[in-house]
C-alpha cells in the first residue's frame, strides 16, 4: 500500500491555464467564435436537413454523410460554449464531473468522425469495385449497423478511458488547455498510470490503423477507376471529398497528440492553442462544404433549398 502524499487531495474543480495569454485580446476572439460557431452549426444543419427531407438522398452515402454532421455538432457543442463562457469569464474553472462528460463528448467525436469515414470507405468500395452487388450488400440493416458501429465503439473506447482516469488519484488541478483532455488530467495523477497509457495507445493505433485502412482501400480504388472514364469520374467525385475530410480529420488529431504529449512549453502559447484546436476548428466546417459543394446531387438541393427560403421572405 502506498503512503498518502502531502499533496494529495480531492480534486473537484480543474483550471483551464491555456487561455491566460489570450485574455488581452478575448473580446475579439469571443466575437470571432460568436460569428464562426453559429456558421458551423447552420452548415451542418443544412446537409442534416437537406439529407432528411429528401428521398432521393436516402442512400447509403448521404446517410453517413448526414452522420459525420451530426457528429460534428456533437462534438463542437463539448467545446465552443465552454470556451465563449470562459472567454467572459475572469476565472477558466470546470468542475471534476464537467471536465471528464467533455472529455467524452470531445474525443468520442473525434473517433466517431474516423469511424464514419471508415464505413464511407467501405461504401465506395462497393458501390465502384462491386456495383452490380451494391444493393444487396448495402442493406437498410447493414447501413444501421454502421451507423451503430460509429457511435458505439467511440463510446465505448472513451467509456473505458473516462473510467480508468476516474479512479486516479490527483496531486494537481491544472490543466493547461483550452479544455478538457484525458492525458493532461492522467499527468496529473499521484501515482503510477501505466495501464492508461497503455490503453490510450492502444486506442490510439487502432484509430490510426483505421485511417491506413483507409488510404490503403483508396489505392486500390484508384486502380480500378483507371479503366475506365466513369469510374474516374465517380472516384473524383465522391471519393477525393472523403480523402480530404480523411486527411484533415487525421492530421488535426495527429496535431492534438503530439502536442498533447510531446508539446513542449517553450512554444508559443498561441501555437500550442492551435494544434490543440485544429480539430475543433477545421472539420466540423470542412465536411459539410466540401460534401455539399461537391456532390451534385446535394448540391442542387441545398440550392433548391436556398431558392424556397428566398422565395418565402420576397
Amino acid at each position: 500500500m502506498q503512503p498518502p502524499l502531502e499533496n494529495e487531495s480531492i480534486v473537484l474543480v480543474f483550471t483551464l491555464s491555456g487561455l491566460n495569454e489570450m485574455m488581452g485580446k478575448r473580446f475579439v476572439f469571443f466575437s470571432l467564435t460568436a460569428l464562426y460557431y453559429p456558421l458551423i452549426v447552420l452548415c451542418n444543419v443544412i446537409i442534416i436537413y437537406t439529407v432528411i427531407s429528401h428521398r432521393k438522398l436516402h442512400e447509403p452515402m448521404y446517410v453517413f454523410i448526414c452522420n459525420l454532421c451530426m457528429n460534428g455538432l456533437f462534438g463542437t457543442a463539448g467545446f465552443y460554449p465552454k470556451f465563449m463562457y470562459d472567454l467572459l469569464s475572469q476565472y477558466h474553472l470546470i468542475s471534476y464531473a464537467g471536465c471528464l462528460v467533455q472529455i467524452f463528448v470531445i474525443y468520442s467525436s473525434v473517433l466517431c468522425d474516423i469511424s464514419t469515414l471508415t464505413v464511407m470507405a467501405y461504401d465506395r468500395y462497393v458501390a465502384i469495385c462491386r456495383p452490380l452487388e451494391y444493393h444487396s450488400v448495402m442493406t437498410n440493416q447493414r447501413i444501421l449497423e454502421c451507423i451503430l458501429f460509429c457511435w458505439l465503439s467511440p463510446f465505448f473506447c472513451m467509456r473505458v478511458l473516462i473510467v480508468l482516469t476516474s479512479r486516479l488519484t490527483l496531486c494537481g488541478s491544472s490543466i493547461e488547455k483550452l479544455y478538457c483532455e484525458n492525458w493532461s488530467v492522467v499527468k496529473l495523477s499521484c501515482f503510477s498510470t501505466t495501464v492508461n497509457n497503455v490503453i490510450g495507445y492502444v486506442i490510439i493505433i487502432i484509430y490510426f490503423g483505421h485511417a491506413v485502412l483507409i488510404f490503403c482501400s483508396y489505392i486500390h480504388l484508384i486502380g480500378q477507376c483507371r479503366k475506365s472514364t466513369e469510374g474516374r469520374s465517380k472516384f473524383i467525385q465522391t471519393c477525393v471529398p472523403h480523402l480530404l475530410a480523411l486527411l484533415n480529420v487525421s492530421v488535426a488529431l495527429l496535431f492534438d497528440v503530439l502536442y498533447t504529449r510531446y508539446g513542449s512549453r517553450s512554444m508559443p502559447q498561441d501555437l500550442r492553442n492551435f494544434m490543440a484546436l485544429e480539430f475543433l476548428l477545421v472539420p466540423p466546417m470542412l465536411n459539410p462544404l466540401i460534401y455539399g459543394l461537391n456532390l451534385t446531387k446535394l448540391r442542387k438541393e441545398v440550392m433548391r433549398l436556398f431558392k424556397k427560403e428566398v422565395e418565402i421572405f420576397e
